[in-house]
C-alpha cells in the first residue's frame, strides 16, 4: 500500500509539539481552521475543509504523550481507514518530527496532491511549535496564501 512520509526538524521540544498533533485546538494552529469535537469523546476530532464539503473524522488509535500519536481517519472517500502517525524524537537540542500517512488503498492523483500538501503542513507545524504562528493552511474560506 502506498504511504506518504515526511520528516522535519524543529528547535521546539516534544512537549511543545505534542499538543499541536494531539488535539483539535492544536490542529487549528497549523492545519485547518474548521475543527470541532473532542469534548464529549476526547479521542475524536473532526476537521472541515472548503465549507465542510470535505470532513475528516479522526480517532486516536494509539498514543504515548510527548512521544507519538496515531490518528485513524474514519471518513473521506480516499482517507477512510488511513492512519496519520506522528513520532517525536529528541535529538540533542532538536526534535525530529516523523510523519507517515499510511494505509492508502492506491496511489491516485489525490494521493499525490496530499503528499505535496502534507509537506507544506509539516513546515506549518514546525513554525507553530517554534512560536511563529503561521495559522492553518486550510482557512474557513479556502487555502492560506
Amino acid at each position: 500500500m502506498p504511504q506518504i512520509q515526511h520528516l522535519v526538524v524543529s528547535s521546539a521540544p516534544p512537549a511543545a509539539i505534542y499538543p499541536l498533533i494531539a488535539r483539535g485546538t492544536g490542529f487549528a494552529q497549523w492545519w485547518a481552521a474548521d475543527v470541532w469535537g473532542g469534548t464529549d469523546a476526547p479521542d475524536t476530532v473532526a476537521l472541515g475543509f472548503f465549507g465542510r464539503q470535505t470532513v475528516y473524522q479522526l480517532r486516536i488509535a494509539s498514543h504515548t504523550p510527548r512521544q507519538q500519536i496515531a490518528w485513524r481517519c474514519e471518513t473521506g472517500r480516499e482517507w477512510a481507514d488511513t492512519t496519520l502517525a506522528f513520532q517525536l524524537e529528541q535529538r540533542d537540542a532538536s526534535t525530529l518530527i516523523h510523519f507517515v500517512h499510511r494505509d492508502w488503498k492506491e496511489e491516485t492523483e489525490y494521493f499525490r496532491q496530499c503528499n505535496t500538501t502534507w509537506g507544506e503542513l509539516m513546515f506549518r507545524l514546525k513554525a507553530a511549535a517554534e512560536g511563529k504562528a503561521p495559522g492553518p493552511l486550510f482557512t474557513l474560506d479556502g487555502l492560506a496564501m
